[in-house]
């Protein structure tokens, strides 16, 4: 016997069509790549992407196409995401800071039709054209008065184009499992896999990640997506947003430390979300300005380990940090670092150690720790495992594989390291891959980068294994000092020698001019493995 309830497909429109109808006026502020602020609201997001979905409609675009996106987050980029999923296409994100072959490869394997691009990436785009068989036609999202002179084939700009639409149109219907949404793996090792996002993923994630012990946007709330919408599905913001009701102010191309401090104080930013070297820069910004952050009441950090020396640093300022984890793979959040009354009452530094998990999943994902052999591990808080997931909003593979890529009891396997405590809380400890197994012991990379981020003089850590002659691996530890500070070898280790075992402390210490970053903001731990691998005299 089946429900008497309505039949009402989880479709992403249905988010756009609740904050225009229920949050119409809220605004929706947005550094523009031209320049200026622009200001618009809601409603005409929604007469917007209407009138996008039915421009799309006459240039063929049918369900199931996909249309490429290499935008800043603006308004029009969150009107080209509702437009596209509106008629039944499929929005496909591109990274701009990948490497340009890897770009032309994602955009073939996607076969995506058109492409939606900012000002700031035609450069690119010229020189990758010729390689972009499937790409009709390129619309740029500007207007008239600034579109440049382009060789890009079909170009036109945006405002131009939308126009020739008067929005007098029915979002294209469809099941709720339909294609939404396509996001490519980064591709550090091997080539970069597409992520498939459903409508009902999608949904169904926005509204588990904003229960209150996780994001709990309301619509009193002004959120600053400062994570680019090319990142893992923009952490879910543009969904997440308009289904609360909230505002959005959109940082555009510039994430420099002034750029969003000013952003956020002009326009009250009360939440924001970023992986940590956005956040450093800007916490270097206010002390050496000592500018205001006024009204900015919770930060979202995650891409990669929280530094326990940055979540103090915003806990001074009265901006509460919350810990995230996730990965393409799984929408992208896994787990938020909200607090349990098994763990509530702490003192201050209590709650740091709390911050450093990356805290319980929301409903919609499971999780365990296993060993090497499958069998799962306690949840003791000490025990590491390799961290497995499962549930609606996590892939079951990629675009255009040949199998699923789940164990046979289906379990996504992330390639973290893990641990989890007895109140559930989950930390990351390394990469699989990153770990250093030293004399049969495992030992932390992240842990150690950590605490030497709380060295007064360390603007950036980062802890690789170098092969050892007689304990297989051991830890070094590659330093950027913050600018105008020198730091030693012998203050580092007596930093970190109270808080770690001795045989955790790093071998050696090298201090570098900066460390590489994968286009996502991730230390780039493959080039540095392959550049002091040889460090302590093994080939």
């Amino acid at each position: 016997m089946l429900g008497l309830m309505q039949d009402w497909p989880l479709r992403l429109h249905r988010l756009i069509d609740h904050a225009a109808r229920h949050h119409g006026a809220r605004p929706i502020v947005s550094r523009s790549v031209e320049g200026p602020v622009h200001r618009t609201d809601y409603a005409a997001i929604h007469r917007r992407s209407l009138a996008l979905a039915q421009r799309l409609a006459r240039e063929g675009v049918k369900p199931g196409d996909r249309v490429a996106t290499m935008a800043w987050n603006t308004w029009r980029h969150i009107e080209a995401w509702y437009g596209i999923t509106g008629a039944g296409a499929i929005y496909h994100t591109l990274n701009p800071r990948l490497f340009p072959d890897q770009i032309a490869w994602i955009l073939n394997h996607a076969e995506s039709r058109l492409m939606f691009c900012d000002l700031s990436f035609l450069k690119l785009l010229e020189g990758l054209a010729p390689k972009l068989p499937h790409i009709l036609r390129f619309i740029v999202l500007t207007g008239p008065e600034t579109m440049p002179e382009t060789s890009l084939p079909g170009a036109v700009d945006y405002e131009s184009w939308l126009a020739e639409a008067d929005g007098d149109f029915e979002w294209v219907a469809g099941e709720e499992n339909a294609a939404a949404g396509l996001c490519y793996t980064s591709g550090t090792t091997g080539e970069p896999k597409g992520v498939l996002y459903s409508h009902r993923s999608n949904v169904i994630h926005a509204l588990a990640c904003n229960a209150p012990d996780m994001l709990g946007l309301s619509a009193t709330d002004r959120v600053m997506p400062v994570v680019p919408m090319f990142h893992a599905n923009g952490w879910c913001l543009p969904f997440i947003a308009p289904l609360s009701g909230a505002s959005l102010v959109l940082p555009g191309p510039k994430l420099d430390g002034e750029s969003l401090q000013s952003l956020m104080q002009a326009e009250g930013v009360t939440f924001t979300a970023a992986v940590p070297t956005v956040w450093l820069g800007l916490l270097q910004y206010l002390e050496a300005s000592s500018a205001p952050l006024s009204t900015l009441k919770r930060v979202v950090i995650g891409g990669s380990a929280c530094p326990r020396a940055l979540t103090a640093a915003f806990e001074r300022r009265g901006v509460h940090v919350v810990h995230a984890w996730g990965m393409t793979e799984t929408s992208p959040i896994g787990t938020i670092c909200g607090v349990k009354p098994e763990v509530a009452g702490r003192d201050a530094e209590g709650t740091l150690d709390l911050q450093e998990t990356q805290g319980f999943p929301p409903f919609t994902v499971d999780m365990r720790i296993v060993g090497d052999d499958g069998a799962e591990k306690p949840w003791d808080g000490t025990t590491f495992g390799n961290l497995q997931v499962r549930g609606p909003t996590v892939t079951r593979g990629y675009f255009k594989a040949e199998r699923d890529a789940l164990t046979p009891d289906g379990w996504f396997e992330t390639g973290d390291v893990a641990t989890i405590d007895p109140a559930g809380y989950m930390h990351i400890t390394d990469r699989t891959k990153d770990v250093i197994k030293s004399g049969g012991e495992w030992i932390s990379s992240i842990e150690l980068e950590n605490l030497a981020m709380g060295h007064p003089d360390v603007a950036e850590a980062a802890v690789v294994a170098a092969r050892h002659p007689k304990w297989d691996e051991r830890p070094l530890l590659v330093v950027v000092p913050k600018a105008g500070r020198e730091v030693s070898r012998d203050s580092l280790l007596a930093h970190l020698a109270p808080q770690v075992a001795k045989w955790w402390l790093p071998d050696d210490v090298v201090v570098v001019a900066e460390i590489p970053h994968t286009a996502t903001g991730k230390i780039l731990k493959t080039k540095l493995r392959e550049q002091f691998a040889g460090y302590f005299g093994v080939p």
